[in-house]
């Protein structure tokens, strides 16, 4: 495929891609068969899995964040039957840690919302981090506790964010209107934190762009991954685009210039050429 589709409609298809747009949208646009773009996004999404493993090492962050974010693969939860593979179909969550000062994604991982993905998920952090003593905050997901402790020992400040909203009637609810914020308690857990830094706000802001740039994770359509593997190669392309490409607006730079990953700013270009 890649001596058949000229380099500039490889650009155009993984930019389509990693800027949200839809695989029938890119085919109309474009003129590239709907199939032919679902095996780039696979193969440039492998790529940038490597890109991810190989760039994110050795980190100097000091404040993390982490959060997790809903997503599922073939159809909803509820709608599993006996003798599906649970393990390919239904729910899927995106385990995410951001640095704070630098706004760079270091590690993620795909998994389910369990004490198994929450230790892949932290232990995969730590190995990446290359500082002394790391700030780490997260929501009350009970698995973090353990998890963190695992990963970093004694090694790391660890705090949770704990928010209490306001409950909504259910016409609200089918807005998606985001409801009113009552309460916010910080919890040390381990470590010595600094309570005004424990927060999740920048992963959550995080949360908010993977939705609106990855097609799979918008809600209410039929755009959601159908194979396990396409999901993880889109959240791949997602995070070497974001972390590599992408200019951030308020840093004026790439986050993965600000977290001193790289010394330029990356293209598509560059993704394709390492697949």
């Amino acid at each position: 495929m890649a001596n058949i589709l000229a380099k500039e409609k490889q650009i155009a298809v993984v930019s389509a891609l990693a800027e949200g747009s839809s695989i029938r949208s890119i085919e109309r646009i474009t003129g590239v068969n709907q199939n032919t773009i679902m095996s780039l996004g696979v193969r440039v999404g492998k790529a940038c899995e490597k890109i991810m493993d190989e760039k994110m090492r050795n980190l100097s962050c000091s404040k993390i964040q982490m959060d997790e974010i809903w997503g599922f693969v073939g159809k909803k939860q509820r709608n599993l039957k006996l003798g599906d593979d649970r393990r390919e179909l239904g729910e899927v969550w995106t385990f995410v840690s951001v640095d704070a000062d630098s706004r760079m994604v270091p590690n993620y991982f795909v998994g389910k919302r369990s004490a198994y993905s929450a230790n892949c998920f932290v232990e995969d952090l730590a190995a990446r981090l290359d500082s002394d003593r790391v700030q780490v905050s997260s929501d009350a997901l009970s698995a973090y506790v353990e998890a963190v402790e695992r990963a970093f020992g004694s090694e790391a400040n660890y705090g949770q964010i704990v928010k209490t909203y306001s409950h909504t009637d259910l016409a609200e609810q089918r807005r998606y209107s985001p409801p009113e914020i009552l309460t916010i308690k910080r919890t040390i857990i381990s470590g010595s934190p600094e309570i005004k830094s424990i927060s999740t706000s920048y992963v959550e802001r995080q949360n908010l762009t993977m939705r609106m740039h990855m097609r799979r994770l918008t809600r209410l359509t039929n755009a959601f991954s159908k194979k396990m593997e396409n999901f993880k190669c889109a959240v791949a392309l997602h995070f070497a685009y974001y972390n590599f490409v992408r200019m951030h607006k308020s840093l004026r730079m790439t986050p993965a210039m600000a977290g001193g990953v790289t010394d330029r700013i990356w293209n598509v270009a560059d993704l394709i050429e390492a697949a």
